[in-house]
């Protein structure tokens, strides 16, 4: 699965970008936050996706950087914020003060933050409230925590589908039963990423 799209951006529309390259035009759900920081029409520009695929639909999410995406993964993992949730939420406040916010467990100024109602704001500092910080090489938003293991072999399971949260769960499950393996200690960091990765999708299914 592609984790980014370079192209010439042929027009900008509110949370919309419309990037074009090597002849197709791909159509893209985009903060505010982020289009405020890419180039303007007719230039070339980078831009970090996210592939949404259901049954029902398939839609494409993109940020200027990765420290934007991984913000809104971060949001998906709160019960009731969606994609559309999450890039509303991203166009009205900065990285920077929605951390601050989670931090100081501010749930009335929470609540002033557009697409956010009095029970998500609940939701969103149950789940990231002193979770999250700013990366200092990056201004990325980072677990607090441990990082997930196998981060490549989340990444991938949500490619496929997968809600990020389900897809670490399984991750962390298999991988504190695997570690405790003798013959999975002395594999590769490569097959221990496929072994993983394989039962991962079991304990998914």
């Amino acid at each position: 699965m592609f984790n980014s799209i370079t192209g010439i951006i042929r027009e900008k529309l509110p949370q919309k970008l419309y990037i074009e390259t090597n002849g197709v035009e791909w159509d893209i759900n985009v903060p505010e936050s982020s289009l405020a920081k890419l180039p303007e029409t007719g230039n070339s520009a980078k831009v970090y996706v996210w592939l949404q695929h259901t049954d029902a639909l398939l839609n494409l999410y993109g940020f200027a950087d990765e420290a934007d995406r991984t913000l809104f993964f971060e949001l998906l993992k709160v019960d009731g914020v969606g994609p559309k949730g999450a890039l509303k939420i991203m166009g009205s406040v900065s990285s920077t003060e929605l951390i601050r916010i989670l931090d100081e467990g501010d749930v009335d100024l929470l609540q002033k933050v557009p697409g956010v109602g009095k029970k998500t704001a609940a939701k969103m500092l149950l789940q990231l409230k002193g979770k999250l910080t700013l990366d200092d090489n990056a201004a990325r938003p980072v677990r607090k925590a441990d990082a997930v293991p196998y981060a490549d072999v989340v990444n991938g399971l949500c490619d496929m589908g997968y809600e990020r949260h389900a897809a670490e769960d399984a991750v962390k499950k298999v991988a504190s039963v695997l570690e405790n393996d003798e013959a999975f200690k002395n594999l590769s960091a490569n097959d221990k990423e496929q072994s993983v990765f394989r039962r991962a999708l079991m304990e998914l299914a």
